[in-house]
């Protein structure tokens, strides 16, 4: 009988292991979501553009076939490789995780700077292929699923970045899967009710009765909603970037601007007693989104006339070799 009791309470100690890992592993992949904010509303902001101009029967197909490549580069190619690094070159990662920073506040600033000068960015062009519009379809996935594969990139080194270094290495693959899996459910959800939203708007509408008006709203507001959309991805981009660089710097050993940026949060905090956290956060946001703009428009020169000239050159000159 003693012998029992004592493989119950064996058994009972397993389990409470066993959910506290549990919970450890969603609140840090919670914690990590949070923090991949940036990419991922730009996710979802960029996406719906892939799908327009295909008739309405197949624009859930396209989105599906976009996630499953978006669920492929997480999963497949960048965790295990998110993984070696944790092991055997943990010094990348704050790099790493600065060029992924880099690039939001260069996306987001060009994004910004087109807006301004009132010119179209990104808008994916539809062009006819030699096997119809079988091709262009597959051709349209293969170009979001590229692009989903640098924003993957970003929120995978995001989510990495925030794991305890001493966890184990079975706790950060089941952290980052877990990451994976919900952001691209998450995303790919959203984009797929965002791109139905006017077929739904349109049907409450011709279905008449007492939902019409409801649907002629959402017809309305969908564009502003939008506009919206892409805004706060653009935001986002260039707050969370500007916050990628600088805590990379500081943890570099250049610690300004972050800790000029830290006293001017807690002088926030002071001087709005009520609210002193929101009072920080917001002031800590707002710098952090200057130096992204900042930053981005530095880039921008940078990125298209050396990157772009260097990449350029190094496929012509493999391509002379094949």
């Amino acid at each position: 009988m003693s012998g029992l009791l004592a493989l119950l309470d064996d058994v009972a100690g397993i389990a409470k292991i066993a959910a506290a890992s549990i919970d450890d592993v969603a609140g840090q992949a919670a914690k990590a979501g949070a923090k991949a904010a940036g990419a991922v509303i730009d996710d979802a902001a960029v996406t719906p553009k892939y799908v327009h101009g295909f008739s309405a029967a197949r624009e859930v197909p396209i989105v599906l076939k976009i996630a499953r490549g978006s669920m492929f580069n997480k999963l497949v190619i960048l965790l295990p490789v998110a993984l070696i690094l944790s092991a055997f070159a943990p010094s990348l990662i704050t790099p790493l995780l600065m060029i992924g920073g880099s690039y939001l506040c260069f996306e987001g600033a060009e994004k910004l700077l087109h807006a301004l000068s009132h010119h179209k960015v990104n808008e994916p062009k539809l062009k006819l292929t030699q096997e119809g519009a079988a091709g262009l379809e597959e051709e349209r996935v293969r170009g979001a699923i590229k692009t989903d594969f640098i924003l993957s990139a970003e929120i995978m080194t995001i989510a990495l970045a925030t794991i305890p270094v001493g966890d184990a290495i079975w706790m950060k693959a089941i952290i980052l899967a877990v990451v994976a899996v919900g952001i691209t459910v998450a995303v790919y959800g959203f984009v797929a009710l965002i791109v139905k939203a006017d077929d739904f708007g349109l049907h409450l509408n011709e279905s008449g009765g007492a939902l019409a008006p409801l649907g002629r709203g959402i017809v309305h507001v969908m564009p502003g909603f939008m506009k919206l959309l892409t805004i706060v991805g653009t935001a986002a981009m260039i707050w969370v970037g500007g916050q990628i660089v600088i805590h990379g710097m500081h943890e570099l050993g250049q610690h300004q601007p972050y800790e000029w940026i830290r006293d001017m949060a807690g002088a926030a905090a002071q001087a709005l007693p009520a609210t002193p956290g929101f009072a920080g956060w917001v002031t800590t946001a707002f710098f952090d989104g200057i130096f992204g703009v900042v930053w981005g428009m530095i880039l921008i020169p940078v990125a298209h006339y050396v990157v772009s000239p260097a990449i350029g050159a190094v496929k012509g000159m493999l391509g002379k070799k094949a």
